[in-house]
Parts: C-alpha cells; structure tokens; sequence
C-alpha cells in the first residue's frame, strides 16, 4: 500500500524516488509512520497527500467536519490530552458498532491501536485534515454556549489549532497554554474560523455599543461575531501585539504582519488599523502560503481565450497589462501565466509588493520602500541580472512605466498589473501618466481585464426559466440556453445560505493589432479603442459573464454585479 501511495507521488512529480526510499529508510529506522515524515520534511502538502491516498485506498476523506457529531462513548473513553496526544477523534459509528476515527496519520498504527483498546472496539479510518481534527476535538470536549453571542466560554476554551510566529527565535503555542487568557484564546479562534470559511479579510469594526467581526468570502462581507464593548481594548491591543504595532498609538494608521500556522498550512495575516470615532479598526488580509496556484487552463478562461494568451506567453518581448479593481485576480493570472512558461531555459524574476505566493524555480523580489526598494528602482536593478521575462507587481507612476517599457523594447517579456475599468482604458492609463503614444503602440502587446464572479454551489443548484427583460440586460438570446433555462443556488448549509460557493473570472482581452495600435498612436479615447477592437473580435467581460451562465457557471445577477461599468 505504502509503495502504492509513493509511486502516485512520484508519477505526479511530487517525489523523486531518491525521496522515496528517504522516507521508507526512516519509517523503518524510526518507527515514524512515512506520511508524517513527507510531511515534516516539506516534500507534500496535507491536502494533496490525503487526496492520494483516498484516491489508493478508497478510504473516506472528509474535508469538512463541522457539521460530524461524535459519539459520547469516544469522549467518555478516551481523555481529551490522549485524543490530542494521537490526533484523533471519533465522527460516527457504522451498523456494527465500529467506530469511525477521523486521522491524517492512517498508517501511524501505533495511535489507532490505543484508541480502539480504549474503546474496546473496532476503528476505521477516515481521513481529515489537521485543522479540522483540532476544531472538532475543542468542540466536542469544550464547547458551551457562552455570554455575548460569542457561542463558547472563553474561560474553557482551549486548542492548538494556530500557532504564531511571534518572535524571530520561536513559533509560541497560543492556543495549547492553559495560562493563557481568554481574549488571546478569542481571537485565535476568529482566525482560525475566518480560514476555515475562506475568507480573504477579517474586519474588527467597533461601533458605539460593541465590536462587530465581519468576514469577506467570495468577495462579499458577512457579520461573524459581535463581541461586548468592554472587551474592545482588549482585543484590538491583542492584535496589535501580535502584529507588532506600536499598542501606544491609537491616533494614527499602522501597519503590520504576522505568520501562522494552521494544521498544516502556514498563512500569512497583514494588519492595517485607522483610528475611527468608536476606536481603532483593524482589518486583516489572510494569505495562505501553502495554496497551490492555479495553472492557466483552471482560471476560467474560455477555450479561443486560452488560445490566444498561450500564443502572447510565446512572445519574446513586449508588455502583458492585466487590469482591475482590488481583488478581482490578477495575481492568480499572472502566476498562472508565469508557471505556464517557467522553465530551466530562461530566467523568470518577479518584483512584488507583496509576494503572496512563493513559485518553485523564480526569483521573487519583495518590494521595500521605506528602505528605498521602490518598483522603479527595483526593476533598474533587474535589468542588470539578465531576465528573460519580468513581473513587476503594479505601474504606479511614470517612472515605473518608462522602465518597464524600455526593458519591453529591449528584449524582455515583461508582466504588469494596473487599475482600470477595462481593457482600452489601461493603454489611456499609459497616455495620462505621461508616456509617449509611440512607446506605448510599441511596447504593450496585450491587456487582460478581468473581474471574480461567484460560483454557484453544487449542493443547491438548481433549474430555472429567466425572463425576456433578465436575458437583455446580459445580452442573451433565449435560443443560446440550453432548453430555455439557466440556474441558480438555492442557498444551503454549505455555502451559508448565500448560492454561491468560490470564484471564477470573467476575461476581456484586447490584442494590440495594428488598427487600434493606430488609434493609440493618435491618442484616441478608450470608448474609441473600444469600437475598433470591438470589430475585431474583442469580448468584453459581460460578454464572458454571459459565456459563463449560459454554461450553468455564474448568475445573471452576478455578472452585472461585478460589470456594472462595461456598458
């Protein structure tokens, strides 16, 4: 079974097999189970190795246990510290009588063996991650509804699902701590809620009477906890302490960072506080340094759009702009791109601000510019290490530009972001900063607008028939849907009542061709750029939205939501 699971490993260019046999020689000298030791030493991710060996052993794997009860026999046999010591817990018994043991150590026999003589029966395995091992042990033995609307008592509450990073020689255990107080234990349990549900932000807002918790998931804003005003101070100085803020200054924006550790993944949280009339708001940006990034054909792009930005990545010069608002993905597109061409052959650097996840094989260049490490000046330095291709995080001004262009015109495939609208928009963006139309028609090749839209969930998807007025103002005929009708989320348990569960983007490329390089030489308005490439063939993102309900992807209502300016 072992071998079995390793060669999976292997065949999908996880593992080498010098690594293979590393791993079995110190299962065999140790006693320590091989999947543990992959995943101490950093070769696999929890997530990936669990989906192979679900897929090897047909073994259930569980990815959510919130919702799972366990059984009271497992709490009364077995003692919290032990089911922590292994852990495992209990999630169900079968028509046997076996109890059904949630791990993400199968092969650690050792663990399971103690666990079913203390239960006096026997355990299968089902496969769970860490995080939600941790989360399920501290409700099942410690949760009570408590004072506050916070749904426990802070008094008992006691985990070790996050660990922060809190000085430069030790990641401190907050949560495992007996002597640690309550509001520490409060906003540990925030975060970690706040990754479980996917957010991207979490909001402590003080209003008059209390502090208000907001997460942001798929984009949108939703209230999580509302925590009594009397202990306001004292969680925001807690999240300024661990942020390494000055707790002093209440009168001016901060901010600050942090790193953690949740189960098996490493996040990092960025902290910004403005001071408001209620007190200080912080907000916290969730960055999880163990996601996988997405390649190229999984980020929703159309198959003729897939075509053409594969045939743009074959450019040996010229600048790829992708635009939008904050949030809508450009990132992910750019990373995207750059694991689609990144190869031992030539050489990739990234200049970022920040670097929000790490690719195997290119340099990745944090941006500092209270040291003086400005996007400009970084780039100079980057043209001096023979690139073949450059990301630079954002254009923000005429410098940054200038420099971009210039590596563009000598040579280099150069990747950027801007803030505009829609495409023609970003080639004017160039114009009013102060560059030359004819660098401009020269140098940028492409320019990617995009935008998120919410995915509707499986779990409640379901059928219905939109009117003539709905299918207007998406600019749909009723005789490109499929028997007449389009769907929708019903709303359910799994996607919180909302329809919508995750993300995917809508695209509107603009190929610089020679008509609208002629109009950008003679400083046209974007609505002008817009008509031409219209005629040649661009697809504006309500058009890509509507692609996407059609194909039973995203809703009507979604799509104008986020193109409400793509008239």
């Amino acid at each position: 079974m072992r071998r079995r699971i390793l060669k999976a490993l292997v065949r999908e260019g996880i593992l080498t097999e010098q690594q293979v046999e590393e791993a079995l020689g110190e299962e065999q000298a140790t006693g320590v189970s091989f999947d543990r030791i992959l995943r101490d030493r950093g070769w696999v991710t929890e997530e990936r190795l669990l989906t192979v060996i679900h897929r090897k052993t047909l073994w259930p794997y569980e990815r959510d246990l919130s919702k799972k009860e366990c059984p009271e026999g497992f709490t009364e046999a077995v003692p919290l510290a032990v089911a922590r010591k292994h852990m495992l817990v209990a999630i169900g018994q079968d028509e046997e009588g076996s109890y059904l043991i949630a791990t993400n150590e199968p092969f650690n026999h050792f663990s399971t063996d103690e666990i079913a003589s203390m239960l006096e029966a026997e355990v299968r395995p089902v496969l769970a991650g860490r995080g939600e091992i941790t989360a399920m042990l501290n409700r099942v033995y410690m949760g009570k509804e408590g004072e506050g609307g916070l749904g426990f008592d802070l008094d008992e509450l006691d985990d070790d699902i996050i660990t922060v990073d809190e000085g430069d020689d030790a990641v401190e255990n907050l949560l495992d701590d007996q002597d640690k107080g309550p509001i520490i234990r409060l906003v540990n349990k925030i975060i970690f809620d706040g990754y479980r549900m996917r957010s991207s932000d979490i909001h402590f807002q003080p209003l008059e009477e209390k502090l208000v918790v907001r997460f942001r998931i798929d984009g949108l804003l939703y209230t999580k906890e509302e925590i009594p005003k009397e202990a306001q101070n004292a969680v925001l100085t807690r999240l300024k302490v661990m942020s390494k803020m000055d707790i002093a200054e209440r009168r001016l924006p901060q901010d600050g960072r942090s790193s953690c550790r949740i189960g098996e993944n490493e996040i990092d949280i960025r902290y910004n506080s403005v001071p408001t009339a209620y007190g200080e708001r912080i907000v916290l940006r969730l960055l999880d340094k163990t996601t996988k990034t997405y390649s190229l054909e999984k980020i929703g792009l159309a198959k003729e759009d897939y075509r053409r930005i594969n045939r743009l990545l074959g450019y040996q010069h010229g600048i790829i702009l992708v635009t939008g608002p904050t949030g809508s993905g450009k990132t992910t597109t750019l990373y995207a791109g750059l694991s689609k061409i990144n190869d031992s052959s030539i050489n990739v650097i990234t200049l970022e601000d920040p670097i929000e996840y790490h690719l195997s094989g290119i340099s990745q260049i944090q941006v500092a510019v209270k040291k003086g490490l400005t996007f400009a000046k970084g780039l100079r330095a980057l043209m001096r290490q023979d690139p073949d291709v450059m990301m630079v995080g954002e254009i923000r001004d005429e410098e940054t530009a200038r420099v971009a262009i210039q590596a563009a015109l000598t040579g280099h495939l150069v990747f950027s972001t801007l803030h505009t609208n829609d495409a023609p928009s970003s080639v004017t963006r160039l114009l009013d900063i102060g560059i030359e139309p004819y660098l401009v028609a020269s140098s940028v090749i492409a320019v990617i607008a995009q935008r998120l839209v919410r995915v509707i969930c499986d779990g409640c998807k379901s059928e219905y028939e939109p009117t003539d007025e709905e299918l207007s103002e998406i600019g749909l005929q009723r005789e490109q849907l499929s028997d007449g009708l389009i769907y929708l989320g019903m709303g359910c348990e799994r996607c919180i009542d909302t329809g919508y569960i995750g993300r995917t983007a809508i695209y509107e490329i603009l190929t610089i061709n020679e008509p609208v390089r002629e109009k950008v030489i003679a400083r046209a308005g974007a609505s002008v750029i817009k008509e031409v490439a219209l005629k040649h063939g661009l697809k504006t993102l309500r058009m890509d939205g509507a692609r996407k309900v059609i194909e039973g992807h995203s809703t009507i209502e979604e799509v104008l939501r986020v193109t409400q300016l793509d008239m």
